[in-house]
């Protein structure tokens, strides 16, 4: 992993919550915030269904100068999985067929000259979406499904496949971390619902229903400058408090994505649950959620122009009952 930037980064520092949430807390958010049924009993996509024709032309008139921006991070072996966590590691790329068996002569009986080759990864080890067969809420899914229907042959509802059309609509960038005055937030800062807000209205951008929300942190690029990935991937980071669970159900966002592993603060907020944002958001919200994603340029953009709403297109790979999908986002101005 090489260094991005060598210059110093200034951190916000941590506002770690105070662990007082218990498991009781989880089940009260998820009753208040669940969306089984909403849109009907065989729904498999949950939030972006709030992703109409008339957002979708909307979103596709915010293109003005022209300008695409790549969110995503670069497959390869110097990724972010460096702990091993649920047996996720970096790709590994493999060469089938290459320039030097060309010259070689080794394929001259074939009558073409060419390169071929493969990769092999986790689907979530870099730039990714959650799909809804991701987390389950007790052995429930989103829309009330049973978790055993994700079985050794895949996801038979709630498959990533499902969602082969709708991951395209607007975007929005919320840059906590400028908008706190640093480079980034340090590990374990937790972000309220009411520091979204803000950051939304310091920035002159309104949370519309439909939009992908795309939440700044900076901890990617303090990762990337300092060349050490470190506890990234699964360790203390900054990200959204379990109380966001109640902004995202009240906007009808359809996605949320930020640059860390994770998207929600670590440590936890219930001491003896991991994920405790995700137990809500995904099974009950029925939200598609991304992670990993690579905001520098688009960040940077933005504080030039001023403008923190753009086209924002991601679609997911349809792999047959996966409950994720690599990506490389893409964000048009």
């Amino acid at each position: 992993m090489n260094k991005e930037n060598a210059a110093p980064l200034k951190a916000v520092p941590s506002n770690q919550p105070a662990r007082t949430l218990t498991r009781s807390d989880i089940e009260v958010m998820a009753k208040r915030v669940c969306n089984w049924g909403r849109w009907g009993p065989n729904d498999e996509i949950g939030t972006l269904n709030f992703i109409g024709a008339a957002e979708l032309k909307a979103a596709g008139a915010l293109v003005r100068k022209g300008k695409a921006i790549s969110l995503g991070l670069e497959f390869n072996s110097h990724g972010p999985q460096t702990t091993g966590w649920g047996g996720r590691f970096n790709p590994i790329h493999t060469m089938l067929a290459t320039g030097t068996d060309a010259i070689a002569g080794n394929q001259d009986h074939g009558g073409i000259r060419y390169a071929d080759d493969m990769v092999s990864m986790p689907l979530q080890c870099g730039t990714q979406w959650d799909a809804l067969g991701h987390v389950f809420y007790g052995d429930k899914m989103w829309n009330g499904y049973d978790a055993a229907l994700v079985d050794s042959t895949g996801a038979k509802k709630n498959g990533i496949e499902k969602t082969r059309s709708k991951m395209a609509g607007r975007g929005v960038l919320l840059d906590v971390a400028r908008f706190k005055g640093g480079d980034y937030l340090a590990d374990g800062y937790g972000i309220s619902a009411a520091e979204l807000d803000a950051c939304a209205k310091a920035q002159g951008v309104e949370i519309r229903r439909g939009d992908f929300v795309i939440v700044r942190t900076g901890q990617m690029e303090q990762r990337l400058a300092a060349g050490d990935w470190g506890g990234y991937a699964a360790g203390d980071a900054p990200g959204l408090r379990f109380e966001t669970a109640e902004w995202i159900h009240r906007h009808e966002i359809a996605a949320i994505c930020t640059d860390t592993w994770g998207c929600e603060v670590r440590p936890n907020e219930v001491p003896d649950a991991t994920q405790p944002w995700h137990w809500v958001v995904i099974p009950m919200l029925g939200i598609t959620m991304g992670e990993i994603f690579n905001l520098r340029e688009l960040a940077e953009d933005c504080a030039q122009d001023g403008v923190y709403e753009f086209f924002f297109c991601a679609p997911s790979l349809p792999i047959t009952g996966a409950v994720g999908s690599p990506i490389n986002p893409i964000a048009v101005k």
